[in-house]
């Protein structure tokens, strides 16, 4: 048996894809592991056009240069190459990732001249690259279940500060209010028979005490939701935010109505957003944008104050806050608070059908 004749068999036999190209870029040899790789048997690759055959586009579609192609250079340049971000193209038109490897091979061509050709070799990497996306995919989803958790927990910590909150401000105000009022009354009932002049003063400022706990707690109320967002929506509560805010606010833009989570937790997005315009920016006026279409719904504050704000720093405790009543809708928060220039902070809340 000659050399070349026990080479060919050995080729046929490798149970990885080789295949020879002559100092013209034609396939010259090809085994039967790469012929059927690209859909092709070995005779008809045999004398084709190498790059024009397999590796004439690129993933996007676009058509792949002969002069870019990485994989015929050692033809040129005797070095050896390797590399990852190829694609081939089948016989049917659909394209696999490779690894592949590119080497210098001399050719004979007749009366003791040799050239320059090349012998390829290369994987299919269709199954790793799929798996390091299953992988990463699998990251991205244990990173967000995780930040998710982090957020959750922060709301209950703010949940149960704000009930101690409620129950301080119910105490020292509308509470201290009614035991008045319940003194006020009894006084009126032990004195009704014996002191009628008395009693009427009694009663007088039991109606008194009444009315001031009346209004109270209907001012406790609107703070905690104000009835504006029940009855009219986010955009007439958010113009009433407007007008009893401490700074000028300009509101623009409208939103329909939409499901009450998501009403009640942009609402106090843009309320502590216009809050921290005037408390930590130093903002002399602060503009509201709302947008929303079927898909979605974006409210924007942007302030004229100095800038700087970050999530953990003077005002991070309620911009921590802000992102994760917007995380809790699968939302984003964007910030953009270049020192000296003012802070816009934007809640981007997908809708999908919620919108009505």
């Amino acid at each position: 048996m000659m050399p070349g004749e026990f080479m060919a068999l050995v080729l046929e036999a490798v149970p990885h894809p080789v295949w020879v190209v002559d100092e013209a870029e034609r396939i010259i040899y090809a085994n039967p592991v790469a012929a059927a790789a690209v859909g092709h048997d070995g005779a008809e690759l045999r004398g084709k056009p190498s790059h024009e055959t397999v590796h004439f586009k690129r993933i996007d579609g676009s058509h792949y240069p002969r002069e870019e192609c990485p994989m015929l250079r050692p033809r040129e340049t005797g070095e050896v190459m390797h590399g990852e971000e190829e694609w081939f193209v089948r016989r049917d038109g659909s394209m696999f990732p490779i690894e592949w490897w590119s080497a210098p091979i001399e050719i004979p061509a007749g009366d003791g001249v040799r050239g320059r050709g090349a012998i390829f070799s290369f994987n299919d990497i269709s199954e790793r690259l799929a798996a390091q996306e299953a992988l990463r995919a699998r990251e991205l989803a244990e990173v967000r279940a995780a930040e998710s958790r982090a957020a959750q927990r922060r709301i209950v910590e703010q949940t149960s500060a704000v009930r101690r909150q409620v129950a301080s401000d119910l105490h020292d105000g509308a509470q201290q209010r009614l035991v008045s009022l319940l003194i006020d009354l009894r006084l009126a009932r032990d004195d009704l028979a014996t002191d009628p002049l008395s009693t009427r003063d009694l009663l007088g400022s039991a109606v008194e005490q009444a009315q001031a706990a009346i209004e109270e707690l209907r001012a406790f109320a609107a703070g905690i939701h104000p009835a504006v967002l029940s009855t009219r929506g986010l955009s007439a509560a958010i113009e009433a935010l407007a007008t009893n805010a401490a700074v000028p606010v300009t509101v623009s833009g409208d939103a329909p109505r939409l499901p009450e989570a998501i009403e009640a937790n942009a609402y106090y997005f843009a309320a502590e957003a216009v809050t921290n315009a005037a408390k930590h920016a130093s903002a002399t006026h602060v503009d509201v944008t709302i947008e929303a279409d079927d898909r979605r719904l974006s409210i924007e504050v942007h302030d004229d104050g100095v800038g700087g704000a970050v999530i953990g720093g003077k005002s991070g405790r309620g911009l921590a806050s802000m992102a994760d009543r917007i995380d809790a809708l699968d939302g984003r928060l964007v910030l953009d608070s270049p020192p000296g220039m003012g802070t816009a902070v934007r809640a981007e809340i997908a809708l999908g059908a919620a919108a009505g």
